[in-house]
């Protein structure tokens, strides 16, 4: 019998509830009819009140998203982080690039002056050359020599005249397929008929593996002055006549000797003479002729 008055209770109390809450959205729907209404006819009327309601409640809404603020300020910060971090990879990358290029420019800008100096040098039309890299020291029994990257193939011979840019450097004294070995003028074991420029006077230029060579077999009346110029003389047909060589130096023991044009320190390309067997252009060669 008690059960059934709480469940009468309860049937009577829920119907006055959805009652209530019917009541409420009703009101709440109609205000906002109406507050619609107005708006749309005057929306001035409502300006204070909007403005009012958004100051009274923008302390309480800049607190609610403050810890979303938050987040998104970590993540931009976060992402532009990697972006730096990406964009200074990138750089060091580029960095380095600019970097090789700018040591191929500087080797390729050595060469080409190398090859303009090579230019300077004039040959008889008779007289033709190989254009050869030099590649290193050759480091054998010689102890002034250089290794270049021509050989037979490349038409290159035992004993022709080797130039730089400045002027003659040595000879071939032996010729591979592919690579020769150069012997300059200042090793003990080079010796060149010479002549000094300007005057009458025929010597050997012969190598002292130091930085100058010395002059043999002047005429014993020989009356040099420092500075005067020093070419090949043609005698015996192994270098051709005219080639220059260097200056007239006087050396620390009262001797003659030659500061050589040509610096094999600083050489990149080298040309080599082909050595010309026509008799008559060696007889000419022999009589001070070009």
């Amino acid at each position: 019998m008690k059960l059934s008055r709480r469940a009468r209770g309860i049937s009577r109390i829920v119907p006055i509830n959805l009652v209530g809450a019917r009541l409420s959205s009703f009101i709440f729907l109609a205000v906002a009819v109406g507050l619609f209404l107005v708006s749309a006819a005057r929306p001035d009327n409502l300006q204070a009140l909007r403005t009012g309601t958004a100051d009274f409640f923008a302390p309480a809404l800049y607190v609610i998203n403050k810890p979303a603020q938050m987040a998104a300020d970590y993540v931009r910060t976060a992402t532009g982080i990697a972006n730096l971090q990406e964009e200074n990879a990138r750089l060091l990358a580029e960095n380095a690039r600019l970097r090789d290029w700018y040591q191929t420019a500087l080797v390729l800008k050595s060469e080409n002056a190398s090859l303009q100096k090579l230019l300077n040098i004039k040959l008889s039309p008779e007289h033709s050359f190989v254009t050869a890299r030099v590649i290193g020291d050759a480091g054998n029994t010689y102890a002034r020599t250089l290794m270049v990257m021509a050989g037979k193939l490349d038409n290159v011979d035992k004993g022709q005249a080797v130039l730089s840019g400045e002027g003659l450097i040595g000879r071939v004294v032996e010729a591979g397929q592919r690579t020769s070995r150069i012997l300059l003028l200042n090793d003990i074991n080079a010796r060149v008929p010479i002549l000094v420029e300007g005057s009458a006077y025929r010597a050997v230029m012969a190598g002292s593996n130091g930085d100058f060579p010395t002059l043999q077999y002047l005429p014993p009346d020989a009356e040099l002055k420092v500075g005067q110029r020093i070419i090949t003389s043609g005698h015996g047909g192994l270098f051709p006549y005219g080639l220059p060589v260097g200056e007239v130096v006087r050396l620390p023991n009262k001797d003659w000797g030659v500061k050589l044009f040509a610096d094999s320190n600083r050489m990149t390309f080298v040309r080599i003479v082909d050595r010309n067997d026509n008799p008559e252009l060696i007889q000419g060669d022999l009589n001070g002729k070009p």
